[in-house]
């Protein structure tokens, strides 16, 4: 079970680094900004500052996942998994917040959600808590 968490929450780590890199680089791009719902260009543009706060959240996260994962890989399972769990946590609490806030998200909701959840879900089942 260990193995699968940690497959889950690289692929969540990634997943928010890819985020960050459409936030916080490419958000002025229509593929970017057409992508996440953005009227026009010069919305990208207005929204832009947001955007890139936005992607760095998304990279910290993706850093906890990932180092966490390492840490648990290296024979530091206390602090990696600690990283997991409230690395992936966090991104799943995200994505609930995310779905919540109109059904117009619940598609980028699922797609943000998914891996974190399963990296919990195994994670608590490789540490015989669930």
């Amino acid at each position: 079970m260990t193995v699968v968490a940690m497959i889950f929450a690289a692929v969540a780590g990634l997943l928010h680094v890819y985020i960050f890199t459409m936030e916080s680089i490419t958000w002025t791009r229509p593929a970017t900004w057409q992508r996440f719902s953005v009227a026009s260009q010069a919305d990208a543009e207005t929204t832009k500052g947001l955007a890139y706060n936005q992607g760095f959240y998304n990279l910290f996260l993706a850093i906890g996942a990932l180092l966490g994962v390492v840490l648990v890989i290296a024979g530091q399972p206390q602090v990696g998994w600690t990283l997991v769990f409230t690395a992936c946590g966090s991104m799943l609490a995200a994505a609930l917040v995310l779905a919540l806030s109109g059904k117009q998200y619940l598609r980028a909701a699922t797609l943000q959600g998914t891996t974190p959840l399963l990296a919990v879900v195994f994670g608590l089942l490789a540490l015989g808590m669930a």
